[in-house]
């Protein structure tokens, strides 16, 4: 059924290809200070699918389009962690991955611990700014069998703390096989398969937006964007001139 519902996308999003999905936000000038972005992704965002250790390390790899679209504008830094890490020897500090950062991308993850769902909740409630994706149902091809660990995760692992937030999130049954197009304050949101969101009674300071596909909560100081839909994150053919649709939805959910 997924197989069938992708290749049905197929001719949709070669429609979107004439389609302008969005204007993106000002390139930085060369030289100028870009602002550091936390991601965490089980996606090929930062480090081809597929690609080996020596490959990487060697430069070797060719790097995904989403990265060369996202370090236009972002210093990113990539996470396997959200939880302080314990320290090597008993007298040093323990590490903290989110230290120093304002702005965090967690893109269909891999499943968060517990002392992640915690950090990210006490990150956000001090003023952090999170993007959070999560789909039920990826519409991209990746040439990786099921139960390989570089594949990404074909539907999202909903974290405990989406339902402290007030939110929750399920698959649409009734989405048809096709791109259809919202937005996201200012910017485009393209959705393939998109899941839907609804508000709990916890979620006192969220609102519903592109048609209950995306949530914006001020949970504390910090402020969450929800989208149930990757679909801008894996199809180059709707993230625009050089990923600049990808640039601004980014911008827009962590503005």
């Amino acid at each position: 059924m997924a197989l069938r519902r992708t290749r049905a996308l197929a001719a949709a999003l070669i429609a979107l290809l004439v389609i302008g999905c969005a204007r993106a936000p000002a390139t930085p000038h060369e030289g100028a200070e870009r602002t550091r972005l936390g991601l965490m992704t089980s996606l090929p965002l930062y480090w081809p699918l597929g690609a080996g250790v020596g490959e990487i390390a060697s430069g070797r790899a060719a790097l995904p389009w989403q990265r060369a679209a996202l370090e236009q504008a972002y210093e990113l830094a990539p996470l396997d962690t959200l939880a302080p890490i314990p320290a090597l020897a008993p007298d040093a500090p323990e590490t903290d991955p989110l230290a120093g950062l304002t702005r965090l991308a967690v893109i269909q993850p891999r499943g968060l611990s517990p002392a992640d769902n915690v950090a990210l909740d006490g990150w956000v409630r001090k003023g952090g700014r999170l993007l959070l994706v999560l789909d039920p149902a990826l519409t991209g091809e990746y040439d990786l069998p099921l139960g390989d660990p570089r594949r990404p995760v074909d539907t999202a692992l909903i974290p405990p703390v989406v339902a402290r937030w007030g939110l929750a999130i399920a698959f649409d049954e009734s989405e048809r096989p096709e791109v259809r197009r919202a937005r996201l304050g200012e910017a485009g949101l393209p959705l393939a398969l998109a899941g839907r969101i609804t508000l709990g009674k916890g979620a006192k300071g969220c609102t519903l937006t592109a048609a209950g596909a995306a949530a914006r909560c001020r949970i504390g100081k910090g402020q969450v964007t929800l989208i149930a839909d990757a679909a801008l994150f894996e199809h180059a053919e709707l993230a625009g001139e050089g990923g600049a649709a990808l640039r601004a939805l980014v911008a827009e959910a962590l503005a």
